[in-house]
């Protein structure tokens, strides 16, 4: 293997060269600061690993919000009336699934290094598949709160566990716009929600069956081969996937120790949890998830019921969610590409939040139903985007790697506690109430956004003023994401 477009190894490496690379590894001697990489054999490699590994991430969350929203497709085709569920009820159908996906997505986070990846992934994922499967089976509202606790419980690990997966493959400046892939999904599962929605109810009669129980059974479906591709295509160690040459595998191990500072330790430490629930960064990315989730959950799940209270039928206001969610799943990967290039979360946050600003005022304030319909795009320009971009944030700011998988684990807990809120919140069409409380939500999220930004900015100024001797040491928190080496990005 050739390594001219090495100009440094880092002494770390040498004993994973390969045999014949020994005597080279030996004459070379450097820091491993000054190791480069050529970044067109790097470029290859990321095109490679993104081609293996996010189309299966992709899919995976695809399914899972698929699933998980599905309720507020079926809720036009009189899924509640087949059920005798009040409107009380079913709201709390809705919410009652985020009572056990809180409880258990820090848990699922921190074991997924134990488990291992493929296992905790597949086997939740194949939990929740036949549970979506069941749900069209069920014939009460206790049914239906029973399916709804048990999804939330397997799905709860998804998102935490994929986020970290990521970190596992990806360099910190990379990582943003993997993120938006994988947030992108949850868009892309409302349009083809609506699709499948509209023609899945179409079976309606087919087997004595309604159509709504045949969106249940044809996703649940689809979801088991998600199950599959997990676990013959996600690798528990990316860095030897089947699919990389010698070189690609040798390059991923210089990439990994580049990220040491950021993965950190690999050894389980209660000393890093308690450092991980006193940092005052989740506790930023915790109150903006929370109310940032208001909306995704919301908008998500109720903008079936939204359209429908505008006017149009149940198939069509069915259909008229896809533009909506694709417009917001494109809008969403070019903020995200832009918040990677330049390496800035606060400011995009920010701005993408004054669409949803404007366009929940429009809809608590105008009749006109094409100025109503309008207004959903802008909100679904804020709803995907600083959902996704929070969580990549928070991301590239902790380190090391339990640390990291608590702080993720803990700020989706908290954050999806909105889920819990938005069911109860959006009752009644045209849901004044819960429009008022997004909007509410978003002004909460604006003032957040700034403060965590400029507190970040703070920490870095004061590690830049310890490295030059200005000021003294002085700081509880100094490994880590806590080394002075370690900028943090705003």
């Amino acid at each position: 293997m050739s390594h001219d477009t090495i100009q440094d190894t880092p002494l770390e490496l040498k004993d994973s060269l390969k045999k014949e690379d020994a005597e080279e590894a030996n004459a070379i001697d450097g820091e491993f600061s000054d190791v480069v990489l050529d970044p067109k054999k790097e470029a290859k490699l990321l095109a490679k690993l993104d081609a293996a590994f996010i189309p299966i991430i992709m899919l995976t969350y695809l399914t899972c919000f698929l699933d998980r929203s599905s309720i507020g497709n079926v809720k036009v085709a009189n899924m509640p009336e087949d059920i005798n569920a009040s409107p009380d009820e079913f709201s709390t159908a809705v919410s009652i699934f985020y009572v056990t996906y809180v409880l258990f997505e820090a848990p699922w986070a921190v074991m997924m290094k134990k488990l291992t990846p493929r296992n905790i992934l597949t086997g939740l994922c194949i939990v929740w598949s036949l549970t979506t499967i069941f749900t069209g089976f069920i014939e009460s509202v206790g049914s239906l709160y029973a399916t709804r606790l048990i999804l939330g419980a397997c799905e709860a690990g998804l998102f935490p566990c994929l986020n970290l997966y990521l970190t596992m493959v990806y360099r910190r400046e990379e990582q943003a716009k993997r993120v938006s892939y994988l947030m992108s999904c949850a868009a892309i599962a409302g349009a083809v929600g609506g699709l499948l929605a509209y023609g899945l109810l179409q079976m309606d009669g087919i087997g004595g069956k309604a159509g709504w129980r045949w969106v249940y059974i044809i996703e649940g479906l689809f979801s088991i081969i998600c199950a599959l591709l997990i676990w013959f295509g996600l690798p528990n160690n990316p860095a030897e996937a089947y699919f990389l040459t010698e070189e690609e595998r040798w390059m991923m191990r210089v990439r990994n120790e580049q990220r040491r500072k950021y993965m950190g330790s690999e050894e389980f430490s209660w000393e890093e949890m308690r450092i991980a629930i006193r940092d005052p960064k989740l506790m930023f990315s915790s109150v903006i998830q929370f109310c940032q989730d208001i909306l995704l959950y919301g908008f998500s799940t109720f903008l079936p019921t939204i359209l429908r209270g505008m006017g149009y039928d149940s198939l069509m206001s069915n259909v008229l969610t896809v533009p909506v969610y694709i417009w917001a799943a494109l809008v969403f990967i070019i903020i995200a590409w832009c918040s990677d290039r330049y390496s800035k979360f606060a400011s995009y946050i920010f701005a993408a939040n004054l669409f949803g600003l404007v366009g929940y005022i429009i809809l608590l304030t105008v009749d006109n139903t094409a100025v109503l319909y309008f207004a959903t795009f802008l909100i679904g320009i804020t709803t995907y985007t600083s959902v996704g971009l929070n969580v990549a944030w928070l991301n590239v700011n902790i380190a090391p790697q339990y640390r990291r998988a608590l702080a993720i684990g803990l700020q989706q807990t908290l954050g999806n506690c909105a889920g819990i809120v938005a069911g109860q919140v959006y009752r009644t069409s045209p849901y004044v109430l819960g429009n008022s409380f997004s909007l509410g939500s978003l002004v909460v999220a604006q003032f957040t956004v700034t403060a965590y930004g400029l507190y970040l900015r703070r920490e870095n100024k004061v590690k830049e003023q310890i490295l030059s001797g200005e000021k003294e040491e002085t700081r509880r928190v100094q490994t880590g994401d806590g080394e002075l080496e370690f900028k943090y990005i705003y």
